[in-house]
């Protein structure tokens, strides 16, 4: 297939018409910005042009219209020719994009449902006891509408919510599980970006303040624990160390607050191992729900 486009006569001097014998779209679709073009990059390669205001893909027709600083006889056979040369070395109008998927996972807290997306959801880690705590996250504000909701946890592509105790998940996994995929698949912001920054501190540790157990601590807890914790919905962090005591206390986040079996897994999972890297150096471990 090559396309060649001819310049079709229009009473709008704004727009130039461009038709073509391929078919370049199977319906008419406007694009004000570049902002829902991500399934089409022509039409993305076209905004890059400082002139552009709009791009309308209609069946054989392109419709490009400019903004008033120019006339389309300087610049429309060059448009032409970048259009010609983008498609005829394989740029594409159209691009199949994977669909979103959500799926529900069962996590060791009865009371957490853990929902799991194929694409990345947020930068860092977000956790919501109640409505006002989430006043950065469209999401989060959204599913505290539910009157069963009790807890948020959001982290990387996954999402923890926890029922509330006169609830049970049978009768609202598929309803929720319907609600974020029409959310996320929807475009909408999970998160303000100003509160969802890579390197925001977000609870951690500063290194730079602790002392050398204490390192090889929050060390070993980021790079040991978290991601088994994290495959069960929640999320552990580092608080602090007593020297004198050998007490070690860290925050539990997501499926991993409340969960009844979370003391069973801190004494026999994350103590011994803490105990085992640092001989004689440990007590114990204390948790703090987040």
């Amino acid at each position: 297939m090559k396309y060649k486009f001819e310049i079709l006569e229009n009473e709008d001097k704004n727009i130039l018409v461009l038709s073509s014998d391929e078919e370049i779209y199977t319906k008419r679709i406007l694009f004000e910005d570049d902002s829902k073009a991500d399934q089409f990059p022509l039409v993305k390669q076209l905004f890059f042009l400082p002139f552009i205001k709009s791009v309308t893909l209609d069946k054989h027709l392109i419709l490009i219209e400019k903004l008033d600083f120019l006339d389309w006889k300087d610049v429309q056979d060059e448009v032409v020719t970048q259009i010609e040369k983008f498609l005829n070395t394989g740029g594409l109008i159209f691009k199949v994009i994977n669909p979103i998927t959500i799926y529900a996972e069962n996590t060791p807290n009865p009371s957490v449902i853990k929902f799991v997306a194929n694409k990345k959801l947020v930068n860092v880690a977000h956790e919501f006891k109640n409505n006002a705590d989430a006043y950065y996250c469209n999401i989060a504000k959204a599913l505290f509408n539910h009157e069963f909701i009790s807890e948020i946890y959001i982290d990387f592509n996954f999402i923890s919510i926890t029922i509330k105790s006169d609830y049970k998940w049978e009768n609202h996994i598929m309803e929720i599980r319907e609600y974020l995929l029409s959310f996320v698949r929807d475009g909408n912001e999970i998160v303000n970006p100003q509160f969802d920054m890579d390197d925001k501190k977000v609870q951690q540790v500063n290194f730079d303040k602790l002392d050398d157990i204490s390192k090889e601590i929050a060390k070993l807890i980021d790079d040991q624990i978290k991601p088994a914790v994290a495959s069960d919905g929640g999320n552990i962090l580092f608080q602090s160390y007593d020297s004198d005591s050998q007490e070690v206390k860290v925050i539990l986040q997501g499926a991993c607050s409340g969960c009844p079996s979370s003391t069973y897994t801190l004494k026999n999972g994350i103590e011994s191992m803490l105990k085992d890297y640092l001989p004689g150096k440990i007590s114990n471990v204390v948790a703090i729900n987040g």
